[in-house]
């Protein structure tokens, strides 16, 4: 994380804040109060502060009956507090790579990247059905600070959900990482995959889809 970023962040009730919008699409300051056992003025104050200082933005979600309830989510700024695996060096590296070697370059080197992380998670995904080795693979992503989870239970069916990337740069640059990741899924998982990415604001999610 960015240690500078924290200091100015400063207290332990905001980082969870911020670690449990990160899980979501947004929160109202209700549900914050729920999952936080605080005061209701207590997480206003600290998402009053958190907007001020450009970790959050408001949004007004739309509910079956009455008025739309008004919503916290992270802001772009807010990535920089969550690990990252890539910088600016991983970047230039892979540009340099493609000057050298040709505009294919790149993606043969990360090509051949995920071959070699897909053949050593095959030793650790192990399970005799498809939701087994799900969770599995949920466990793994989530130790690599993906913030993975296996889920039955929203729409669309079973599927792992992320809520980072600490590749983000790079995917930005190279989305072909998208594709290589969903064929490590369907190798891994034994079953056709179907991934989907969510971007709004600071919201990053993506979802692979399968069947069980």
């Amino acid at each position: 994380m960015n240690q500078r970023l924290l200091a100015e962040i400063g207290r332990t009730q905001r980082l969870e804040i911020l670690n449990s919008l990160k899980r979501s699409r947004g929160m109202s300051v209700n549900q914050l109060v729920e999952k936080m056992k605080m005061s209701y003025m207590g997480i206003k104050q600290h998402c009053l502060t958190l907007q001020r200082d450009g970790y959050l933005d408001t949004w007004r979600r739309p509910q079956r009956m009455g008025r739309p309830e008004m919503v916290y989510r992270l802001t772009r700024r807010a990535h920089d507090l969550f690990q990252a695996d890539s910088n600016r060096f991983t970047i230039d590296l892979l540009q340099s790579i493609q000057e050298i070697y040709g505009p294919n370059a790149p993606e043969k080197l990360l090509y051949s990247l995920y071959e070699r992380k897909c053949a050593s998670l095959k030793d650790k995904v192990k399970g005799a059905t498809v939701a087994e080795r799900a969770k599995a693979l949920a466990r793994i992503r989530d130790s690599e600070s993906y913030m993975s989870q296996f889920t039955t239970e929203d729409e669309g069916g079973p599927q792992i959900i992320e809520c980072h990337s600490p590749l983000m740069n790079v995917l930005d640059k190279y989305p072909i990482i998208g594709r290589l990741e969903q064929e490590m899924f369907e190798q891994l998982l034994g079953t056709k995959v179907r991934r989907e990415e969510t971007r709004n604001s600071g919201l990053y999610e993506c979802a692979f889809y399968f069947s069980l």
